[in-house]
């Protein structure tokens, strides 16, 4: 039997799986994140952001392996990496590590990404799966935060931190806002309906 008929992974409504816990552990971890950040313990700041992407990469891993894929954690996973970054980015602005536009640029993003998904929800959809892109972006900008407060410091080792913790800024920056677009494209894919003659202009 060929390798194509295997069925894809099922979709549960479980909620208290190994992975679900995970991502709850994480979302739990982000006010103490934030904490530790705005009070420049960072070395336990940098503890707690280095975990939470150890339990990010086992939950999906485990999810994948073991058939635990739920729709709670398509959730939580996501908001996790987005509480994440925003806290991140809060708690490094308030500190002057990062300029506030910056903030501006990626909250900006944020809403355009949460008014795609009120567009899908509206049409029926629960939500967009998750791009390539989009993960690629995330990965970018949590490697660029930590790299940026380790750049805080005045050692060898900072000085190096700060050029490439801003190289991962900038190339999640610009991945974030390119998935933004791909989301946006699938949306009106979705959205827009097709007539008998073939689809109806927007």
């Amino acid at each position: 039997m060929p390798q194509a008929a295997r069925p894809a992974t099922a979709v549960s409504d479980e909620v208290f799986t190994l992975p679900n816990i995970l991502s709850m552990l994480r979302l739990v971890g982000v006010p103490l994140f934030l904490w530790l950040v705005l009070a420049h313990q960072d070395g336990w700041a940098l503890t707690v952001l280095a975990l939470s992407g150890v339990s990010d990469y086992l939950d999906g891993k485990i999810a994948r392996r073991f058939g635990m894929v739920s729709r709670v954690g398509q959730l939580l996973d996501p908001l996790a990496d987005r509480l994440y970054i925003l806290s991140t980015l809060l708690g490094l602005a308030w500190r002057d590590v990062i300029p506030w536009w910056l903030v501006g640029v990626l909250l900006a993003r944020e809403l355009f990404g949460t008014v795609l998904l009120l567009v899908v929800k509206r049409h029926g959809y629960v939500g967009l799966p998750v791009h390539f892109i989009g993960k690629a972006a995330t990965f970018n900008l949590l490697y660029a935060f930590p790299l940026l407060l380790l750049g805080e410091g005045s050692s060898r080792f900072a000085a190096v931190a700060l050029p490439v913790g801003w190289a991962f800024a900038w190339w999640g920056v610009g991945l974030y806002w390119v998935a933004g677009v791909l989301y946006a494209v699938q949306v009106r894919a979705l959205v827009r309906p097709a007539g008998p003659t073939g689809p109806a202009t927007a």
